[in-house]
């Protein structure tokens, strides 16, 4: 019998998140955030946590919420522009270092959580070498070029915006939906899902998109 992952609320879904937590967050542009999890992380009220996530300053994402009321020790992203004309909670913590950034190409940062969830520690790439985003880190010659080494990003934690799971965690994503979830989920202890139904039946293999193995726990939010 298929071990039914399914929970009755986002507060239940993040039973045994703690202080510290290094917590991945889907979205990419205007899809794919969890924000009824990320108000439900808000509430649970952990701190010193490090968010792994595209955008800092993303205006249709919560993790401004986290941010503002002092959850957050530290951001690894690929953008932390703001978007309006105030500063962002992000960019004021920031201006009076209460918040470390780290940078990350996109290319970079997609490949270092992917690497995490495989169980490669680290790899080399010429993306970003002679820039401000690589300085201090190894550099080795392969041929006539430079590559420089990142390390793999795991974490504690994986919020998943996906449209559609079953009762064993199969999850579908509709178009952008599914930017990060897939790589961020097999690089977590922990991943919990926010979709939009969830389905007593299996889903067909045909359509699962990610495999419920990689999702511990889904909860369906309106």
């Amino acid at each position: 019998m298929p071990i039914d992952k399914r929970v009755n609320s986002t507060a239940e879904a993040l039973e045994g998140v703690n202080d510290g937590a290094t917590v991945f967050i889907t979205g990419f542009g205007g899809a794919g955030f969890p924000n009824k999890l990320i108000r439900a992380l808000r509430e649970r009220g952990p701190k010193d946590l490090t968010l792994v996530v595209n955008s800092a300053t993303h205006r249709y994402s919560l993790t401004h919420e986290l941010i503002a009321n002092d959850q957050v020790r530290k951001v690894i992203c690929t953008a932390a522009r703001g978007h309006d004309k105030e500063p962002s909670p992000f960019e004021t913590r920031w201006m009076e270092n209460r918040i470390e950034l780290e940078m990350v190409p996109q290319g970079s940062f997609t490949e270092r959580i992917r690497a995490g969830g495989a169980g490669i520690p680290a790899f080399y790439t010429p993306v970003g070498f002679g820039t401000e985003l690589t300085q201090g880190k190894e550099v080795r010659r392969f041929g006539d070029r430079d590559f420089v080494l990142e390390h793999a990003i795991t974490g504690d934690l994986a919020l998943v915006r996906a449209d559609t799971a079953d009762r064993s965690g199969n999850l579908t994503f509709r178009y952008a939906q599914m930017n990060f979830g897939p790589v961020m989920a097999t690089a977590a202890k922990l991943s919990v899902a926010e979709v939009r139904e969830v389905s007593d039946e299996l889903l067909p293999h045909e359509r699962v998109q990610l495999p419920g193995v990689y999702v511990d726990r889904v909860v369906a939010v309106s």
